[in-house]
């Protein structure tokens, strides 16, 4: 089987069109529907059902697609075998992160990348999904929080640090706390991906407390930190934030620090790459990059 014909095959299963697929691969939809054909026709298979609105892969299809994923995971283990060798980075790196914090911080990694290594291109899909790497042809993800347990590899980059931040404004009408025991007091924002029970947890020395945010005291609740920094900054309450996303409005006077001789837990980020024998220039740089951003970041905080 052709190896243009297999690439051009599982994009379109990947990506789900034909010109979706295309763009992938930096070609036109005619071109890629020729290849498909090209393989149909040596196959003597449909490995697609096309329609005009939608576009379904046969069940012998979902066989050769598994196939042509495992030749050409081959081929490119043994290029990446080679440029090991070599330890030049070139080709195409594909990338997911969450959109927050591909925006927050990947996108800065990116651009040092691309300045370092201008044989190398990039696709990043910015997404709250989770992407399953093997399977849509990924070389790696940026994950943030604990990783489920998986056939996955993965670097630990860096520790996000967390603190509670309120607007002057706000400050300027409420009591200051100053034990996680006065929260309750307060009016919050709290982030949250689901309707779970709401908790801070602080550390002082050998203590600890769980503190429950009272439902009558969150003003608002969001799965995005810049939401909640906007509302923060617009004096609706006391925000728990990364670091460093509130840094900047700290040091502008815009928002203060609270209750700062208490810790807050710190949340893992990850890289995420599938298993293989041999991790390759591109994705072994990025990488490289990757922690050395995180630690400029970490001495200056």
């Amino acid at each position: 089987m052709d190896v243009a014909q297999m690439q051009a095959f599982t994009k379109v299963v990947q990506s789900g069109s034909f010109t979706r697929a295309a763009a992938l691969l930096g070609s036109d939809k005619a071109h890629i529907s020729r290849q498909v054909a090209a393989l149909e026709k040596q196959l003597r298979i449909q490995l697609l059902q096309r329609s005009t609105r939608a576009l379904h892969v046969t069940e012998m299809g979902r066989a050769v697609y598994e196939r042509c994923l495992s030749i050409l995971s081959a081929i490119e283990d043994t290029q990446q075998m080679v440029s090991q060798q070599h330890g030049v980075p070139e080709g195409t790196l594909r990338l997911t992160c969450g959109v927050e914090f591909g925006q927050l911080q990947v996108n800065h990694w990116l651009q040092v990348y691309l300045a370092q290594f201008p044989q190398v291109q990039v696709e990043v899909d910015y997404t709250s999904r989770l992407v399953d790497l093997v399977h849509e042809g990924v070389d790696l993800a940026i994950r943030v929080g604990s990783l489920p347990d998986s056939s996955l590899q993965a670097r630990k980059l860096c520790e996000l640090s967390y603190g509670l931040f309120a607007s002057p404004g706000y400050l300027d009408q409420q009591a200051v706390p100053t034990h996680p025991t006065d929260l309750s007091q307060q009016t919050l924002l709290a982030f949250t991906a689901g309707s779970h029970r709401l908790s801070w947890s602080f550390r002082q020395g050998s203590q600890s407390w769980e503190i429950a945010l009272p439902a009558a005291q969150i003003r608002l609740k969001t799965n995005n930190s810049v939401g909640l920094l906007d509302a923060a900054l617009a004096g609706f309450g006391i925000a728990k934030l990364p670091h460093l996303i509130a840094r900047s409005a700290v040091s502008q006077g815009r928002l203060l620090s609270l209750l700062t001789d208490y810790d807050l837990p710190t949340v893992p980020v990850y890289a995420v790459y599938p298993s293989t024998k041999y991790l390759n220039a591109k994705v072994r740089q990025f990488i490289e990059t990757a922690l050395t951003c995180c630690q400029a970041l970490a001495q200056a905080e």
